[in-house]
């Protein structure tokens, strides 16, 4: 199956169907992904993960089959799909972030393989990195000192910052454990820190008229929630003419201004060795978790144009994307 229409059924399908699946005489093995967001905002990761599968040997619908589920950003959904996958007696589930807490939730005997992850071991979701112990495994995006990296770049950028908003879900514990994190480092940065907690779409309105005057830039905590309200998030951030950063680049192609964190396509790709390793027979409890080693800078020059502001040329320089 090619790359595209991958990326087409990804987009428009709650499942994929085939009608030569109904004619295998031999159930496939079949793996089911949960993507927490939209089909619009994690696209390009769902789509580094088919090839690396092809790589190693797995095509959809010859020997493998996929079903695939979208969320929509509604919590009440990760459990749901959860739910259908047990039902659907599925070899392996494939998430991110919170959806996957939902999927171990829903079992503790079908392997779970976390594409990222914010803290595993803090969570509790593995019983140590070296060796997870359970049904779940993946790649953690622990890395403690990456919010204050981020502050420190969003600080070459607005270096009159002195009062910063953070944006995170409040039913997510990571979230929540990150915007401790950005707090801790503005105090260091005599930075005044406003948090700004909301657990579903219908509260992002409401705190930026609360935040009016109050704040010079926004810091965007990334999970499902927010990145499927990505949009709407920067549409009011340039109405009060606030800078972003964020945790990934995706969320700069509306409108946010800069990024720093792991490369999730590659993060992507390791998920689909994981899945491999499990589809020939081993077990999560015996994978170890994986930590990033790629990270990425990225810089949107039109939100920059748009908010008035100059981005230094050498942190220009050191930026693996410009956008403009």
């Amino acid at each position: 199956m090619r790359r595209r229409q991958f990326i087409t059924l990804l987009g428009g399908a709650a499942s994929l169907p085939f009608a030569a699946r109904a004619q295998q005489p031999v159930k496939l093995p079949t793996i089911g992904f949960l993507g927490g967001s939209t089909p619009s905002t994690q696209v390009q990761w769902a789509a580094a993960f088919l090839p690396r599968l092809r790589e190693l040997g797995w095509i959809e619908g010859r020997n493998v089959a996929i079903e695939v589920r979208w969320a929509q950003g509604r919590a009440e959904r990760f459990a749901e799909i959860a739910a259908e996958f047990v039902r659907l007696k599925v070899d392996v589930i494939v998430s991110s972030g919170p959806p996957v807490y939902a999927a171990k939730e829903a079992t503790s005997v079908i392997p779970i393989v976390f594409a990222t992850v914010a803290d595993p071991l803090g969570s509790g979701l593995v019983a140590s990195l070296a060796r997870p112990g359970g049904n779940v495994t993946g790649l953690s995006l622990t890395a403690p000192e990456l919010a204050g990296k981020r502050l420190e770049l969003l600080r070459e950028v607005v270096p009159t910052l002195r009062r910063l908003a953070i944006m995170a879900n409040v039913d997510y514990p990571a979230a929540m454990q990150e915007l401790d994190e950005v707090g801790a480092a503005t105090q260091s940065l005599a930075i005044e820190a406003i948090p700004l907690k909301i657990r579903r779409a219908q509260d992002i309105a409401p705190a930026f008229e609360a935040l009016k005057g109050r704040a010079e830039a926004l810091y965007v905590v990334g999970e499902s929630l927010t990145s499927t309200n990505n949009f709407r998030i920067n549409t009011f951030a340039l109405t009060l003419r606030l800078p972003t950063t964020y945790n990934n680049r995706d969320r700069l192609e509306a409108g946010g201004l800069m990024s720093f964190g792991p490369n999730f396509p590659s993060l992507y790709r390791r998920a689909a060795e994981f899945v491999d390793k499990i589809l020939r027979g081993a077990k999560p409890a015996d994978i170890p978790v994986e930590q990033p080693t790629k990270f990425d800078l990225a810089i949107n020059l039109i939100t920059a144009q748009a908010l008035g502001i100059d981005v230094p040329p050498t942190l220009l320089a050191r930026a693996d994307e410009v956008i403009e």
